[in-house]
């Protein structure tokens, strides 16, 4: 059993930044950061692999979002930078058994952190 506790969401103005925190306990092989938007199906933003340290981005948060992992705290990261209105969306982390885009692959969810881009 894995559980995962999304932190760091909030209020951003365009062109700002957010750093998401994903609390985890319990082994996985991977987490990947999801989210999803009104009226729009879930996106699968960026992934990390425990073990080997694999990466993945969407395209369209490459160069702008970074995952990290600190093993030490069991935490994984997402910092966002030049944030969009678009990027507004639930947040979710997730851990499953490969480092991919694809939510089918995750079994475990955390309950959503609420990013907002606000002009």
């Amino acid at each position: 059993q894995v559980q995962l506790v999304e932190s760091g969401g909030g209020f951003v103005q365009p062109g700002g930044s957010l750093r998401l925190s994903c609390a985890i306990s319990g082994d996985y092989y991977a987490i990947g950061w999801f989210r999803q938007a009104p009226g729009k199906e879930r996106e699968g933003v960026s992934t990390i692999s425990r073990s080997t340290g694999n990466i993945i981005y969407a395209d369209s948060v490459k160069g702008r979002f970074t995952i990290s992992n600190d093993n030490a705290k069991n935490t994984v990261y997402l910092q966002m930078n030049s944030l969009e209105p678009e990027d507004t969306a639930v947040y979710y982390c997730a851990a499953g058994a490969r480092a991919t885009l694809m939510s089918q692959w995750y079994d475990y969810w955390g309950q959503g952190t609420q990013v907002t881009g606000s002009s």
